[in-house]
């Protein structure tokens, strides 16, 4: 793979939507429709959270991409949102937060186990909290609360957390596929929580949707655990590239319709005549 890829000096695109799945959309349909296989840079900006911390989604698009990661043999997109939050670990622990941690430090040795070639270097939620050093014993989301938690008026620019680790990650291997996510934070405005997070590099095909899905997660627990909604995702990613599957890929038709569909404008509401015209109608 060469060096530059890519336009010489390319504008930002910028992606405003409604949900992940809509994020997710419009940046595949860019990709399709435009030469070459990468985007650098990208920005996303996604609203349209639920009250209740829920996480809308477009059921067509995730199930198109998810039975096309199947059919390919890559994880699904729950199982790579899962590397950012551990979303069935929260619903286990009923919206304890030292719960979830306690439950996530004593599953991790497994999940490293059990994919030592994907998950051998770690996993984003477990850099997020359990970081190797630093205060809360390295737990950066817990350290970030509870500053959050002790006075009125905390400094927002302590309100951000690293998974990258220049001690580690700074690695001469021609390919390392973690840590991609460098950096999140977390911004309460008066509209609720805007968590922010940059990507180095992203595959769009079958990391990208399960990276905003995870990310949203994370940004919904922070906004719990808060107590102020969640008001917006920011998403900036360097590089944004296609590159395990091609355009021509007949399998991508279903992803493409349902993506499609997605960003579709609705359809407008037919209108009743009103009584006048409707009077006017009727023969004298």
């Amino acid at each position: 793979m060469s060096k530059a890829s890519g336009p010489a000096n390319p504008e930002p695109l910028m992606i405003a939507a409604k949900s992940v799945s809509e994020a997710y959309a419009r940046t595949l349909l860019h990709i399709m429709s435009h030469p070459g296989k990468e985007i650098a840079p990208l920005v996303l900006t996604i609203e349209g959270f639920d009250q209740g911390y829920d996480i809308p989604e477009d059921l067509k698009v995730r199930t198109a991409l998810d039975n096309l990661l199947k059919a390919k043999k890559y994880r699904d997109v729950e199982n790579v949102a899962y590397t950012i939050f551990p979303q069935r670990l929260w619903t286990m622990a009923q919206g304890d937060r030292a719960k979830l941690f306690e439950f996530y430090r004593m599953a991790f040795p497994a999940y490293r186990a059990a994919n030592p070639r994907l998950n051998g270097r770690g996993l984003y939620f477990e850099r997020l909290m359990m970081y190797g050093r630093g205060p809360c014993d390295g737990n950066q989301l817990e350290w970030i609360l509870s500053q959050y938690e002790s006075r009125s008026g905390v400094r927002r620019s302590m309100l951000q957390a690293t998974t990258f680790d220049p001690e580690r990650d700074h690695n001469g291997t021609a390919r390392l596929g973690f840590p991609c996510l460098q950096h999140v934070s977390f911004i309460p405005v008066k509209a609720g929580l805007v968590a922010n997070a940059f990507y180095a590099t992203q595959q769009l095909f079958d990391k990208a949707y399960g990276n905003y899905l995870g990310l949203a997660e994370l940004a919904a627990f922070m906004a719990h655990e808060m107590g102020i909604p969640l008001a917006r995702l920011n998403v900036t990613i360097g590089v944004a590239k296609l590159e395990r599957i091609t355009k021509t890929d007949s399998a991508m038709k279903p992803l493409i319709e349902a993506a499609r569909a997605c960003v579709a404008p609705p359809a407008p509401a037919a209108q009743r005549p009103s009584p006048s015209l409707q009077l006017a109608a009727q023969p004298a």
